[in-house]
């Protein structure tokens, strides 16, 4: 990957490298809209990803995008010609697999026999005094959908039973079939899994009994709010506007209100710096990386449940990177830009700040990635300012990437680089629609009939608000990061490209705060777990109960919650997860105080503060970047 070369001296240089790099890409940037302005796609310039030079796009390229692009706008990002040729693989196999049909004709007609018997079993009137019949099938545990006392009667149970049936059926006509790629099945299993949920009895008013039951007890009047809903829902999307209910909760007013300075900014990044709350502090501060697809405010949400209110109490500084909210201007900011603009730039000036103290650094999800890129490239320069490193449900391999990888491979990513080099950056509707998809009954069709059919609305809580409160991303960091680290796994195989030379995360020496969350769709725990394969030090590991967010916010006194932990040595021997899972028993309650325990261990003796009072604060936090939209 190109280094843009940023130096990590003062803040002056590093300033007067912004300002240079600043006008360099503008004035590409101008020449680039000047020969749109003369009908010239010719002179298009876009940097090839892993090249360290441009190239024109010819009119065919140009065209091929241009299309791709406008595609892009009806399909919401997803690739038409992935889709087909996942199903074309798929179909082509399974009609030269007779056994196969047959299998799946077996199972379609025991289903329909054991359907059958369990419908007379429940017909009105039919052996009133026999217990009721056991079901043909149980819904997965995770489904909630059919859980309800009402669905027990007749006909209601005929509905979701012989649905269950259906999507068994399909499961297995989808899953099985010899020679069909991974990757092409496991689309074709999601893609019909999507389709079969649409036709849930659960989705519909005549064949949800609760609903009948809800609207015969309001006189519809359910129904009508659920319409006034729906407009109300419709006429946001249309303005661009946030759903209902995030008007309580506002950015510096009751969210993100730990007091804290700006003290550093450049073109990406903000850098807030929040003193600990005590007499005397510990001497490493902590720099905290937040994923740059959302506000950084996600652990400094309500005063209740802020991660870096509950650090300084602990005795920390608390240094966090506020990222900017890109847009068409910053369409050329890359992986290494993120790099330098926001952990290298960043630490520099916590150095000065702190005297060279050592930090602390964490990362959650993409954050946690990124550092840890930035603290191998700093291990194989021998740059030893990291103590400890702390990873919140951040990937090091992505091989076993969870759902996410059923929307990356070739013709997907192209796809999203046609979409995004069309306006820039990848918009944050699209990247909303893809995490839905993941957990299409709870975010959907749950949604749906909660709030149109029933007709009311979900509570909206600072968690909630946080989440509708997205960032773009911009076009080359994108498209860098999936084909990098999505498909080529460049990192976990030592091929990952840090200033012309490859980086290891093997070199990473310092120990390291693994957490993983059970119930995370963006980053499975196990997917997580894989560090252990790649780190040379000592790694601790902690698995929360929990989602992807709603795992990592979870203060002391958070109700049901629980963990289970356990280090590994450098010397010991691997273990699977599987068998890591059966070997650590839970612990009730939040997993932070063994965060804080663990930071406290690695950090000096306390001591006054004392920072450079030199350096000025340039705003209180949260800061302006937070604020954009």
């Amino acid at each position: 990957m190109e280094s843009h070369g940023l130096e990590q001296s003062g803040s002056n240089q590093t300033d007067q490298a912004d300002e240079v790099k600043a006008k360099e890409q503008g004035e590409a940037s101008t020449a680039c809209h000047a020969s749109f302005a003369h009908k010239d796609p010719t002179d298009y310039f876009t940097q090839l990803l892993g090249k360290d030079s441009y190239y024109p796009l010819s009119f065919q390229e140009t065209l091929d995008k241009s299309v791709n692009a406008s595609i892009a706008r009806f399909t919401g990002g997803l690739s038409p010609s992935g889709l087909s040729a996942a199903y074309t693989d798929w179909a082509a196999h399974l009609v030269t697999a007779p056994g196969k049909q047959i299998q799946l004709f077996e199972k379609a007609l025991k289903k329909a026999i054991r359907l059958a018997n369990y419908a007379g079993f429940c017909a009105p009137g039919v052996n009133p005094e026999a217990a009721s019949p056991c079901p043909c099938i149980d819904p997965l545990p995770q489904d909630k959908r059919f859980s309800g006392e009402a669905w027990q009667k007749w006909p209601y149970n005929l509905f979701y039973q012989s649905f269950l049936l259906n999507q068994q059926w399909w499961y297995n006509a989808t899953t099985g079939v010899r020679g069909v790629t991974p990757q092409h099945e496991n689309v074709v299993e999601f893609a019909t899994r999507q389709i079969l949920d649409l036709f849930s009895p659960s989705n519909y008013l005549l064949t949800n009994p609760e609903l009948l039951e809800q609207t015969q007890k309001e006189g519809g009047q359910n129904l009508q709010r659920g319409m006034q809903n729906f407009l109300d829902d419709l006429q946001r999307m249309l303005n661009d506007q946030k759903p209902a209910g995030t008007e309580g909760f506002q950015v510096g007013k009751n969210l993100g209100i730990t007091p804290g300075k700006v003290v550093y900014r450049n073109r990406l990044i903000e850098l807030i710096q929040y003193d600990a709350v005590t007499e005397k502090v510990h001497p490493e501060p902590i720099f905290i990386v937040p994923a740059w697809i959302m506000k950084y405010y996600i652990l400094d949400l309500s005063p209740g449940n802020s991660l870096v209110k509950y650090l300084t109490e602990q005795g920390f500084t608390v240094f966090m990177v506020s990222w900017k909210n890109p847009n068409h201007d910053d369409r050329d900011l890359g992986m290494d830009d993120y790099r330098t603009l926001g952990i290298m730039n960043a630490l520099a000036h916590i150095d000065k700040i702190t005297g060279g103290q050592p930090v602390h650094g964490v990362g959650y999800c993409l954050g946690g990635t990124l550092l840890s890129i930035a603290a191998a490239a700093m291990a194989r320069d021998g740059d030893e300012r990291f103590k400890s490193l702390s990873l919140f449900a951040a990937q090091t391999d992505f091989t076993e990437a969870g759902e996410l990888m059923l929307f990356i491979n070739e013709s997907q990513v192209t796809f999203l680089e046609d979409m995004m080099w069309e306006q820039g950056y990848l918009d944050t509707k699209q990247m909303a629609g893809a995490f839905q998809l993941l957990r299409s009954n709870d975010l959907i069709w749950s949604r749906m009939v909660h709030d149109y059919l029933m007709g009311k609305r979900a509570k909206m809580n600072d968690l909630m608000a946080w989440n509708s409160d997205a960032t773009r991303m911009p076009y080359q960091m994108h498209s860098q990061y999936l084909r990098q680290l999505f498909l080529n796994n460049a990192l976990a195989e030592g091929r990952y490209i840090v200033d012309s030379r490859p980086i290891a995360v093997s070199d990473i020496r310092v120990p390291i705060f693994a957490v993983g969350t059970e119930r995370d769709h963006v980053a499975p725990w196990r997917s997580v777990y894989k560090l252990h394969l790649l780190a040379d030090t000592d790694v601790t590991f902690l698995l929360t109960s929990g989602g992807h967010n709603a795992g990592i916010v979870s203060e002391p006194g958070h109700p049901r919650r629980r963990y289970r932990i356990a280090t590994r040595k450098h010397a010991d021997r691997y273990q699977d997860p599987d068998t890591w899972f059966a070997e650590h028993e839970t612990q009730d309650g939040s997993w932070w105080p063994e965060l804080a325990d663990w930071l406290k261990e690695r950090s000096g003796d306390l001591i006054e503060p004392s920072f450079n009072m030199e350096i000025k604060p340039i705003c209180d936090a949260p800061g302006t970047y937070v604020l954009q939209d």
